[in-house]
């Protein structure tokens, strides 16, 4: 009642107003500056301990892949502990191991259970027996996709021996969907259902104006940067370079929206934000051997969906080789992985629904309208819908005639943490023909033709000279260089001592301070000039996608050097 009293007292008093204002603003300022300050020290901690999984379970190491015959900085882990509750209140020993597998695309492992409303904890509280599929910060010397792949596949042969008759249910993220996809495509195979998450396959589709990513290649020249940069790196890719690549696709968030978000709100989203910051900086590297494979091979080959990809010496991947029920979910909003690139595979696989069901396959999608990418794995909500869902129907999917169907979840309550029969979930039969993206395959042939002769020429005269020149020392110096640590640990009382004071400031802070009233107007002004700001960067941000979309259409389009503008058939070479 007195704070009310004292707020209304402010209200109407213009001076009062201010004063409150600055008050408020003058505090969120210190305790902002201290979160980034947290933040950086976090960071350095968390790499001196060796930048641990950020897992909210416990678990227990079950096989390290860094000691087999054919090594690769994965490990597989079993999950041992639910909060405070043991594993065994919540096993169901009817229902098959689930391995999950995160995304190795510069960051580390965890962000599929990163808290307790996550897919591990999904799966746990569905009575699944879980396991989870890490990668250390660096690479095995030499290490190849191939003996990553390797490695996977014995983890899944060591669920198998561990849980006889019960098929992993197989949960990829991102990269980890497509390395998936490849174990189910290659000689080999798989047996059990496998869920690809937000997983590119069909690496050349995209929506005009909406994914710029898939361009990048093309305006950069092709896989030659990719050459260049890791022959810099000493033969490792700095993760660094791919966690900018993804900042930079929306320059409104990542310049003001994430950071005042942070600030208008200090006291709510200080610990969300220090929480997933301390994922989303730790950097891992990638062998030299691993991301030129998968830059020519995938993003500028587009190899998978065209069944060109040899993953070793006399296997070639081919997505017909699927055997095992696929479960695609990806968002309409997310640019990072449309539904263009997670579902163009089928019609260039399939080219009818007839030819689908004679293959035997089951294929079930699921699309969110509006989640970003990573909403697809750290999203409590979707995890406490979509993938609850998921793992509950897991088991109707064998019972499903062959063909192409959508996963479709009914939910009237609203309420994403429910159970069947709270919500119901349809699968709505499909047809390969419906699924129709623009092409551009003849644009993209020309770049994966311009990137092979760009790669010979470095290959040729610039790749030896810089690989002479690097020494470990030089690898490292641009390693801690990166923007994308030192952005960050510039706010560290390491590197600025005077942060200590930053410190000071913020511990004699109020702890339970007045809020100022939304309806303080110049709190409203701070608010409307947020928003402007964010709309200025956001409409910058498209017009800069615009002129790069314009500059790969005419530069692979009309300008390409002895190519008629209704050629069709693309570079071969």
């Amino acid at each position: 009642m007195v704070r009310s009293d004292k707020q209304a007292t402010i209200q109407s008093n213009p001076a009062a107003e201010l004063f409150a204002y600055q008050t408020d603003l003058w505090r969120r300022w210190v305790r902002y500056l201290d979160t980034l300050r947290e933040r950086a020290n976090n960071m350095l901690e968390h790499e001196q301990a060796g930048k641990p999984p950020l897992l909210d379970f416990d678990y227990e190491m079950i096989l390290d892949g860094r000691r087999l015959e054919r090594p690769a900085n994965y490990a597989l882990l079993r999950i041992t502990r639910v909060g405070e509750d043991c594993l065994e209140d919540c096993l169901d020993e009817t229902k098959p191991p689930v391995m999950i597998v995160d995304p190795r695309a510069g960051h580390g492992p965890g962000i599929g259970g990163f808290k307790q409303d996550s897919e591990v904890g999904m799966a746990l509280h569905e009575g699944h027996p879980v396991y989870f599929a890490i990668f250390f910060p660096e690479p095995m010397p030499g290490q190849t996709l191939e003996d990553v792949l390797n490695v996977l596949r014995r983890f899944v042969e060591t669920l198998a021996e561990r849980h006889p008759g019960m098929p992993p249910v197989l949960y990829g993220n991102c990269q980890a969907g497509w390395a998936i996809a490849l174990l189910s495509a290659d000689c080999e195979g798989l047996v059990g259902p496998a869920v690809l998450n937000g997983s590119p396959l069909s690496y050349w589709s995209g929506e005009s104006g909406v994914n710029p990513m898939r361009l990048a290649g093309g305006l950069l020249g092709g896989a030659w940067v990719t050459h260049l940069l890791a022959d810099l790196g000493g033969g490792r890719f700095d993760g660094a370079h791919l966690a900018a690549n993804f900042e930079s696709l929306k320059p409104a968030n990542t310049l003001w929206q994430k950071d005042y978000q942070l600030f208008a709100d200090i006291d709510g989203q200080r610990e969300r934000f220090l929480d997933f910051e301390r994922w989303w900086t730790g950097f891992y590297s990638l062998s030299k051997e691993e991301i030129v494979a998968i830059v020519e091979n995938l993003f500028i080959g587009n190899k998978l969906e065209r069944g060109e990809f040899e993953v070793h010496p006399g296997c070639t991947v081919d997505l017909k080789r699927i055997r095992n029920p696929l479960v695609i979910f990806a968002s309409s909003g997310d640019n990072i992985t449309p539904p263009h690139q997670a579902l163009n595979w089928i019609p260039a696989v399939y080219p009818d629904t007839k030819a689908l069901k004679a293959a035997g396959q089951r294929i079930v999608y699921l699309i969110n309208p509006h989640v970003g990418h990573l909403g697809i794995f750290v999203s409590a909500k979707v995890a406490r819908l979509e993938h609850r869902a998921i793992l509950e129907s897991v088991g109707d999917l064998n019972d499903l005639a062959p063909g192409l169907y959508e996963m479709k979840i009914d939910n009237p309550t609203g309420d994403p943490d429910c159970h069947k029969p709270q919500f119901q979930v349809r699968f709505e039969e499909r047809q390969v023909e419906d699924l129709e993206y623009p092409d551009q395959a003849p644009e993209f042939e020309r770049v994966k033709a311009l990137s092979r002769r760009n790669v010979a020429l470095y290959e040729t005269f610039a790749g030896p000279w810089v690989r002479r020149v690097t020494t470990p020392w030089s690898a490292e110096m641009l390693r801690q260089l990166h923007p994308a640590r030192t952005s960050r640990l510039m706010f560290s009382e390491r590197f600025a001592p005077w942060m200590g004071g930053v410190k000071w400031l913020a511990e004699r802070m109020e702890t339970r301070p007045t809020p100022v009233n939304s309806s303080n107007p110049y709190r409203q002004w701070e608010t409307s000039m947020s928003d402007s700001i964010a709309s200025a960067l956001t409409l910058a941000g498209t017009a800069r996608d615009s002129v790069f979309e314009m500059a790969f259409k005419r530069l692979y389009g009309g300008l390409w050097p002895g190519k008629d503008k209704t050629d069709t058939r693309g570079d071969q070479s």
